[in-house]
């Protein structure tokens, strides 16, 4: 990587924030951290900003105050931005030419959506805004010349996989309407998932699952709606209704196997018969090292992958029955228009209710379906469309909620 990169990070201080900082570390002279937004955790940002040097720290409405006099106590030369508004200033900040798009839930759209709008090139970690509104995200990268690059570890497989000239069209914003990979020879692809800490979990012991059993993740650390998500399988299921959309993919040419290893990260099918697949040990840094640097390739701080240390690699088909998460978010992108942004709506407000005790595990999936067949569609032609989609599904899932599990 000849170049410097001049990087914000939204959502510095969670895990991915803290995969990226990893990175950046090995690269001091090429990856500069400019600007960090946290939310609520002020001290973790300030010892962020003590050891990079940001120019601009942002944290959540009410704490830039507290920020402020941390950072002057420190001896900090920086500027601090306040809340969702100084988010959309970072993402457009004429000095930044990369966007980590880390803030998990549908708060982190509006600032992913604005770094796209100003030709940024955006690595998109959280998954709302391909989620809630990906046609315009798109449409949006199209007009304004910006590059999108995938890093769920899924998605940045797939990219791995495709045809430079794919790449590049799809990190452009792809193609209206599509149809970009048929052309290129491809059939299928296949987003592998670990299947959780539940693989082999029965359907009556799943009734009983705690809060704590749900956060074991097998192979992977995550912050704990993910983990929940992948508990669920309600992660696969948002990962494939992001590709359908990143690739311009049908939802029909999307296989998930599970893959308890984490090993083999997605596969892409061609024509020809060959499947070309990305293999890595499960570190976040490796997707990150490869959009950080792309197209050239630098070091992640991961450990090497050892295939004869890994001994197996195994497949299997996912049990939609235990796990109907899958199954309600293929249906979401065969409705498409705002039914993905309902059912991620909905997901959050049940993840969130079971992580603080007041629904139980397979409630989740429960809630989820309950709201999606209350919910009437319509078309995401705007931001303001994609949200009012987030509030009718959030709305309903509170109000179900409150009606079926309150104590």
């Amino acid at each position: 990587m000849s170049t410097i990169n001049r990087l914000a990070i939204l959502g510095a201080t969670g895990s991915i924030g803290a995969s990226v900082l990893d990175v950046a570390r090995l690269h001091p002279e090429q990856i500069k951290p400019i600007a960090l937004a946290g939310w609520h955790n002020i001290e973790r940002l300030i010892a962020l900003a003590e050891e990079f040097s940001p120019d601009l720290l942002c944290a959540a409405e009410g704490h830039s105050e507290a920020l402020e006099a941390r950072a002057s106590s420190a001896g900090l030369n920086c500027d601090i931005r306040n809340g969702s508004a100084g988010l959309l200033e970072i993402s457009a900040d004429a000095g930044i030419d990369t966007v980590v798009a880390g803030i998990s839930g549908a708060v982190g759209l509006p600032s992913a959506f604005a770094a796209v709008q100003a030709g940024k090139r955006v690595l998109i970690a959280n998954k709302e805004p391909l989620v809630m509104c990906g046609a315009l995200l798109m449409a949006e990268a199209r007009k304004s010349g910006a590059m999108l690059l995938p890093i769920d570890s899924e998605h940045n497989a797939i990219f791995q996989c495709l045809p430079k000239s794919l790449q590049s069209e799809v990190s452009g914003g792809g193609i209206e309407n599509g149809g970009s990979y048929d052309r290129s020879g491809i059939t299928k692809v296949t987003l592998t998932a670990s299947g959780g800490p539940f693989l082999r979990t029965s359907s009556q012991d799943l009734q009983a699952v705690t809060v704590e059993q749900a956060l074991n993740h097998p192979n992977w650390k995550m912050g704990q709606k993910i983990t929940v998500d992948s508990a669920t399988l309600m992660n696969k299921g948002l990962e494939l209704i992001e590709a359908s959309v990143f690739f311009g993919i049908p939802e029909s040419d999307i296989e998930v196997v599970i893959h308890p290893q984490s090993v083999v990260h997605s596969l892409v099918h061609y024509a020809d018969g060959s499947v070309l697949a990305q293999l890595a040990s499960p570190d976040m840094r490796v997707p990150l090292a490869h959009a950080l640097g792309f197209p050239d390739r630098i070091p992640s701080g991961a450990s090497a992958l050892n295939l004869v240390g890994v001994e197996r690699l195994d497949f299997e088909a996912p049990d939609t029955e235990r796990f109907p998460c899958l199954g309600l978010a293929r249906e979401a992108a065969r409705i498409g228009m705002s039914m993905p942004a309902i059912l991620n709506a909905a997901n959050e407000v049940a993840v969130s209710a079971f992580l603080s005790g007041r629904l139980p595990f397979l409630g989740i999936q429960a809630l989820v379906g309950d709201v999606m067949e209350r919910c009437e569609c319509q078309e995401v032609l705007s931001l303001s469309d994609a949200f009012h989609a987030d509030q009718t599904g959030r709305a309903l899932a509170s109000e179900m909620l409150e009606a079926k599990w309150s104590n």
